[in-house]
This record gives C-alpha cells, structure tokens and sequence, in this order.
C-alpha cells in the first residue's frame, strides 16, 4: 500500500485533547487465500497532535486496498503503521469489522499510545 497517497493538514488546536472518528463503511479487499472480496467496516479513532489526516487522501489510501491479497490483520496493522508514522498522533485506534464469510465474522483492533514500547 503506497503510504505516499496520504495528506496532512495542521491541526489548529493541538493544545487540546480532542478525538477525531472516521468511518468507511465500504472497504474491500482481497482474501489472499481464495481470491474472493472481502468487504468491512474500518473505524479510525485518534487524538492528533500537530497534524490530521486529509480525507480525500485517505480515501485514495484505502483503494490501494481493494485488489490486494492482505489477511484483516494485516490490513489493520499496515493501516495503523501508516498512519502513526504519517500523523504521530497522542493515541490512535484502527478497528476493522469485516461482514461475514462462511458464517463468520471478525473485527481485529489494533491501537497506540505515544511514548509506548514498541
């Protein structure tokens, strides 16, 4: 995924502690073991620090997704991976909720705190 598609803008308050939420209802991508689409949900929560994400870019990002052969793991931890080291947020949570295949479903969240190990 090309981690390059994706634009900043200056966060105005960055002396305060606010939480953005987005929410794409419509990601798709590829199950890397039968080739089928996998659709889900994909909820980003974040307290930013200088910077915010741009959403038109971020929409753009997320279509790198849709022909990739990517486990929901990977998916979400590539997306979390990308987005702290683009925006280097206070705390930032990615939660992909994925509709069901075969009868199952799965929701895989993966978060950061600044200052943690990692």
């Amino acid at each position: 995924m090309q981690k390059e598609l994706l634009e900043v803008f200056d966060n105005r308050f960055p002396d305060r502690d606010y939480t953005i939420e987005i929410v794409n209802p419509e990601f798709t991508s590829v199950c890397p073991i039968t080739g089928l689409p996998d659709f889900g949900t994909i909820t980003i929560r974040y307290i930013p620090d200088k910077v915010c994400v741009e959403l038109k870019s971020l929409k753009y990002y997320y279509l790198e997704f849709r022909n990739a052969g990517i486990f929901y793991e990977n998916v979400t931890n590539t997306i979390l991976d990308h987005l702290v080291d683009l925006l280097k947020p206070r705390t930032l949570t990615v939660t992909t909720a994925w509709k069901a295949r075969g009868g199952i479903t799965e929701t895989v969240t993966v978060s950061y705190s600044a200052g943690q190990d990692e």
